[in-house]
């Protein structure tokens, strides 16, 4: 629409997602207050350990290459994840999928995974954290919203650390206006997008999530 190129245009949507995390968080506090995220402290450094050293890598190759096959083994876990989501979650709700040394290492996986996938995409990570959480931890959904964005924040700077070293990052110092029209539009969203999560049930948000997904999915198998 805009006729970014493909690297500026990730550098960009990664510029905006660091919007949307940073005022999220506390849009998001009536509902799920800090003290919620800071007693799962643990979950969050978890899936650190793997996300920042993924986002640093995952910078740095998409700097250099861009791999279709990626984005459809990308494209097909979102679906995989959706169907899991729908199908399993009921009978697991509020279980985690893997308890102690298992789950601890899981966790360092798929953060590792998501950080890659973040980088690569210029994408906060939502889209896999959140189910991650859900399935892998057993969080209740709008925990895991919050969870993920205290993650997504320390991963995307990590991130945004590496691109500043190629010259496409100059693409943000060219487009300003465009940049705070879009932080503009981003921060009413997630205010407007924070109240509505204390009217949503959670029973809404679970299907809303496997719909993201899936038109996630779409999106990035077209970008292939």
């Amino acid at each position: 629409m805009f006729n970014f190129g493909a690297l500026e245009a990730v550098i960009l949507n990664k510029a905006m997602s660091l919007v949307v995390v940073a005022s999220a968080l506390p849009f998001r506090a009536a509902t799920v207050p800090f003290s919620a995220i800071t007693a799962n402290w643990s979950i969050v450094v978890n899936l650190l350990a793997g996300s920042l050293l993924g986002a640093w890598f995952g910078a740095g190759w998409a700097t250099r290459l861009k791999s279709e096959t990626l984005y459809k083994v990308i494209a097909g876990l979102l679906v995989a994840i959706a169907v899991v989501l729908v199908v399993g979650h009921d009978a697991t709700a509020g279980q985690p999928l893997l308890t102690g040394s298992p789950q601890l290492v899981a966790g360092v996986v798929a953060g590792l995974i998501i950080g890659i996938v973040a980088s690569l995409l210029g994408v906060a990570g939502g889209e896999l954290l959140i189910p991650t959480l859900v399935l892998l931890f057993g969080a209740d959904i709008k925990l895991a919203g919050s969870l993920s964005l205290a993650v997504s924040l320390p991963t995307m700077l990590v991130g945004f650390t590496r691109y500043s070293r190629d010259q496409s990052f100059s693409v943000l110092g060219r487009n300003k206006v465009f940049l705070l029209v879009m932080a503009a539009g981003s921060i009413v969203g997630t205010f407007i997008g924070g109240r509505l999560l204390g009217i949503v049930p959670n029973g809404v948000l679970l299907p809303a999530l496997a719909v993201i997904l899936l038109v996630s999915a779409v999106k990035v198998w077209r970008h292939a």
